[in-house]
Order: C-alpha cells, then structure tokens, then sequence
C-alpha cells in the first residue's frame, strides 16, 4: 500500500506484484535453512531416525481469508494420509503450528494414533521437534495456507506435497503456481520426483542487499 521509493530496498516475494528499481524479488519467503540447520535438526531428534521410511512431515497451518482448515478437511487429508502410510508403510510425523485449532489436531490424534511416528500440537507435546522432522524428512506435506511453512519446506530438498479442496485466494494461488512451475510443488499423492533442488534464497538476497549498501557508501564516500 505504500510506495516502495519511501526506502533504499524493499524485499517482497513475487506474489505480492510489488514492482520497482528497487524490489528484491524472492520466489518464498526467506529463512534460515539449509544443510547446516537440517543437520542440526538431525542432531536434536536422533530418534526419529529409528522410525520407518518414509519418514513423512506433516505441517499443519490453520484458517485463514478464503482458506477454510476446518474439522472437514483435516479429516480428509487424515485419510488420505493414513491410506497411503498402509500401502507404502513408513511414518507420520504432525506438526501443528500457532493458527492450528483443536479440532484439527483432534482429528489427527484419533485417526493416526496406530501409525508410526507423532502428533505435536505444542509444549504439552515436549519440546518443538519442527527442526527435527524438516531434517529425517523423506517426504513433506504442507497445507496450502502458509508461505512461510511451505517456503521451508521447499528449502529442504525433499518431495513436497500439498492438498487443496478449493480455489486459492489470488495471492496465495500465485505463490503456488510459481512453486509447481519450478518443479517444487506437487499434489498430495501425485508421482513427485525423489527430490529437487532446494529453494534457498536468504544468502543471494543477503550477498545483494550487502553489494547495495557497499555501494551506497561507496557513493557517500566520493560525495
């Protein structure tokens, strides 16, 4: 709503369509994984690697405009869930986030409590293994609402899958496109590659916000 020119940079991902000299255009929001944090995660949660292949991460996000998470879908996407893990065995892994309501971890509880694996919702859980199943993953669902969650997702170089039961809002549309057309997102059961390249972006924009300030003072030296 305001006018990038009002500062020297301005980063916003690209589908936010936010124009000008001056903008920095990610695809994903940036964040801080990469093979350092990954094996970090690793490290904190060395139990998991016990647990079957594939080790699946499930992220769970929570409603938000034009995105309804209700009891509903989690049932849905708990089926599908369970229906693949019997073909193909293996382990789940759900992680609620802040915007996951009750109900929604209520239904994973109940239809997931024979499967391999664990149901976080939050510190009553134990501590937050989010690192953790991002670094075992060998496959990772994420539901369509969060950039952030599916962004780090995609910084980990595993298959990445979503599962949507209705239109995306316009934004949120955009950001999924851009990911399924560079190969980084698939639909929940779909035959997704083993693997792809991880979408990490914080270091290039970091290496250009730095050559932007040197030259900056540069400028201001001369003047």
């Amino acid at each position: 709503r305001i006018d990038p020119a009002h500062w020297d940079t301005v980063i916003a991902p690209r589908h936010d369509q936010l124009d000008g000299p001056n903008v920095l255009h990610p695809l994903g929001s940036l964040n801080s994984v990469d093979d350092e944090w990954l094996a970090d995660g690793r490290d904190a949660c060395p139990s998991f690697a016990e647990l079957p292949q594939p080790r699946v991460g499930v992220l769970l996000g929570g409603p938000r405009q034009g995105i309804a998470l209700n009891a509903d879908y989690a049932r849905q996407l708990a089926a599908r869930l369970l229906e693949r893990q019997h073909h193909e065995g293996g382990s789940l892994l759900v992680l609620g986030s802040r915007r996951t309501s009750p109900t929604l971890i209520e239904v994973f509880r109940r239809t997931l409590h024979d499967v391999p694996g664990l149901v976080w919702a939050g510190p009553d859980d134990g501590r937050n293994p989010y690192p953790g199943v991002l670094g075992w993953a060998d496959r990772l669902v994420v539901t369509p609402d969060s950039v952030n969650m599916l962004s780090e997702a995609c910084a980990v170089g595993c298959p990445v899958e979503t599962f949507v039961t209705a239109p995306l809002p316009a934004k949120i549309a955009r950001f999924h496109q851009a990911l399924r057309a560079a190969g980084r997102l698939h639909d929940l059961d779909s035959q997704a590659p083993a693997s792809a390249t991880p979408l990490r972006e914080t270091a290039s924009i970091a290496a250009e916000l730095r050559a932007r300030i040197q030259r900056r003072q540069a400028q201001q030296a001369l003047d």
